[in-house]
């Protein structure tokens, strides 16, 4: 092996999630946010040279979206063949290791690629694993038949790492039937080593597991707060667009965009949150390109954002400031339409109003304000 190796990792997404009980693939489901898978991808994608996805090219496609990988392969029937697919795909590429993880398991843990790839200086092939700490029984039509030795026994994990050329020389000339890789090398007589898996290391099976995978992802992250204002005269002859719905209304907001109060606040609390300026920053009023745009568009690249940056929107709570209209009429619409633009759940968007009392601009009924709060999981150093 080389120096510096060249390391190559599979993400196997061929599984339909049939004990999981969905419609979609549990590996596509959204967690925290994002698909589960993508949690996964981001992780490996810091410690490999070349990621190759395996399995429904159209779900993976749009689930690594931005994200640098090769070409995604299809997957196969059984989960060996579709880490035979993904080998083949890399052998053009010649890496010197290969990871080979499942998507099911979003949390890789820290240090444990760099393990991995330790072990393999002397042996050919390494796998996290756990050891077994409970009693194990054996059970026939319910009853127990004995009781099982847990001396000498481990819980496998991925990421599993190899000698890429061994591994793809291995895989040709198996049999069907093994559940991973690593009984692919114990078939042929060679050794394979442990390293210390890990308790956060969990695999997404069962519709519990998912409070477990969201308490994990959430302990590594830290919240951060961003407050947005704004504020638009009122204009004659303008529809007057509010959280991105229309609301009638004798008068519309005076503005280069659609005006859109409400929206433009939270954009600037989520860029707050993120440490990445305001709206204008991102969406200059002097550029002719956003005369009259939908702010929705603002507010969706304010998601990617949080997407990109690894991070979760816990909470977004919106003011708005005015006589009139009424919004208290419109807030459920409101709610739906900010919750759909940013993907999450209506819980975790608040719409509401108040006057003053017929004081100052607003009471006068001259303009709208509004002003925001958005609170940001982010993860450490993120």
């Amino acid at each position: 092996m080389s120096p510096s190796p060249r390391i190559a990792a599979i993400l196997v997404a061929g599984g339909s999630g049939v004990r999981f009980g969905t419609g979609t693939p549990k590996q596509f489901l959204p967690l925290a946010g994002r698909p589960v898978i993508r949690h996964a991808a981001d992780a490996l994608a810091r410690e490999v040279t070349l990621l190759q996805p395996v399995g429904d090219i159209a779900l993976l496609s749009a689930a690594l979206a931005g994200i640098d990988h090769l070409p995604v392969t299809a997957g196969g029937a059984t989960r060996q063949l579709s880490v035979r697919a993904g080998l083949e795909a890399l052998a053009p590429h010649a890496p010197d290791i290969v990871l080979v993880h499942d998507a099911a398991r979003p949390f890789v843990p820290p240090g444990i690629v760099v393990a991995l790839v330790a072990a393999l200086r002397n042996h050919p092939g390494a796998i996290p694993a756990l050891p077994v700490a409970d009693t194990l029984k054996r059970v026939r039509d319910g009853l127990i038949e004995t009781t099982v030795p847990r001396d000498n026994l481990f819980r496998a994990q991925t990421p599993q790492a190899f000698d890429f050329p061994l591994l793809l020389a291995l895989h040709r000339s198996a049999a069907e039937g093994a559940t991973d890789d690593a009984s692919i090398l114990e078939a042929a007589g060679y050794a394979v080593a442990l390293v210390a898996g890990h308790d956060d290391n969990i695999k997404l099976t069962f519709a519990e597991d998912f409070v477990r995978l969201e308490n994990t992802l959430l302990r590594a992250m830290v919240p951060r707060v961003g407050t947005g204002y704004d504020v638009h005269a009122m204009q004659t002859g303008r529809k007057l667009i509010l959280c991105g719905i229309e609301v009638a209304h004798d008068r519309g907001l005076a503005g280069h965009s659609d005006a859109d109060v409400g929206i433009h606040a939270l954009c600037d609390a989520i860029y707050g949150a993120l440490a990445e300026g305001d709206i204008g920053r991102h969406f200059p009023p002097s550029e002719a390109a956003w005369k009259d745009a939908d702010s929705a568009r603002f507010l969706v690249h304010a998601a990617g954002r949080i997407a990109a940056r690894g991070g979760v929107l816990a909470n977004l709570d919106l003011t708005l400031i005015c006589e009139q209209p009424k919004i208290t009429p419109h807030a459920p619409a409101m709610i739906a339409r900010i919750a759909g633009l940013l993907g999450v759940e209506a819980s975790r968007v608040s719409i509401k109003a108040t006057t003053t009392e017929r004081l100052g601009f607003t009471g006068r009924m001259e303009g709208i304000a509004a002003q925001a709060v958005a609170t940001i999981m982010l993860p450490f150093g993120g």
